[in-house]
């Protein structure tokens, strides 16, 4: 068994949902209270295990790679004021993993932008994809919970949500058999069906364990009519092939960021539990008259 050691961050989108917001920040570099999302999936994914972290970016999206790097004159700043907390929080972001970014060439779909990282992965080796529209809060890391399942299978993992039933459509959607309470093995995978056609509630999160096998189908696979190749087309593929697929139902709570009102959902909840200004913030929402 190949220990996942790295782990895939796609961070090359337009973040259109977010414009005018994005226009000059990528929508990765937003922040949820006081961190942006990008440091709340790179710390899962180092919390599960990962040690290595090859970001794929496009142009405009500097400053994910200035926010990994070091910044000395601004630590130099807070030590001659004697700001150590502080320091010591801006100081841990560089040292959280070994860092490599490399520029998807085109905008030509999320499986594109997986195989612009091939180079930085061993042939042989697992590695996890985490995209950067997600972040899930949980007693244990999101990401953890994939490499327990693949642990035991051996084989590709996604992760996978609940959600009410008339919001399939906007989500790849799984059907298959029910192995145990938070374990699904994938016989169907569908992206965005109608809600009738959709073979379950169960969707799929910006999580993955993909296997070489996987990067085999994407190098093969024909792109969509708009020109793109898609994670969810190889693993379509990687079903009808007959290989088994599993999915593993998170138990933390799921922040789709790359929409308004999820990011919102974000704001406030996560800000309710954020030491310094949970209570305050919490009486606030109280007393508020709209």
């Amino acid at each position: 068994m190949q220990k996942i050691r790295k782990a895939i961050i796609p961070v090359a989108g337009l973040g259109t949902r977010f414009l005018p917001a994005a226009k000059a920040q990528p929508k990765e570099m937003l922040a949820v209270v006081d961190k942006p999302i990008i440091q709340y999936i790179v710390e899962e994914a180092v919390a599960a295990g990962i040690e290595e972290i090859i970001f794929v970016t496009s142009v405009g999206k500097r400053a994910i790679e200035d926010h990994f790097d070091r910044n000395f004159e601004l630590e130099y700043r807070l030590e001659q004021r004697k700001k150590f907390k502080e320091l010591e929080v801006i100081s841990r972001i560089g040292k959280l993993a070994k860092f490599a970014f490399v520029r998807q060439a085109k905008p030509a779909g999320d499986g594109h932008a997986i195989l612009s990282a091939a180079p930085f992965i061993e042939g042989h080796d697992p590695v996890a994809v985490l995209f950067g529209d997600d972040i899930v809060m949980g007693k244990k890391p999101a990401l953890k919970e994939l490499i327990e399942v693949y642990n035991r299978y051996e084989d590709p993992v996604i992760a996978l949500k609940q959600v009410p039933r008339e919001e399939v459509s906007r989500f790849g959607v799984i059907g298959g058999k029910k192995i145990n309470k938070s374990v699904w093995e994938i016989r169907e995978f569908i992206e965005k069906p109608a809600v009738k056609e959709a073979p379950s509630n169960l969707v799929v999160v910006g999580r993955y364990i993909l296997t070489p096998e996987i990067f085999k189908i994407l190098n093969t696979v024909k792109p969509s009519k708009d020109g793109e190749i898609r994670i969810a087309n190889a693993l379509e593929e990687f079903v009808r092939s007959g290989r088994s697929l599993y999915g593993a139902v998170l138990a933390g709570r799921w922040y789709e960021c790359g929409s308004k009102l999820g990011f919102l959902t974000a704001q406030v909840e996560i800000g309710l539990q954020h030491p310094e200004i949970s209570e305050a913030f919490r009486e606030y929402l109280k007393h508020l008259e709209l």
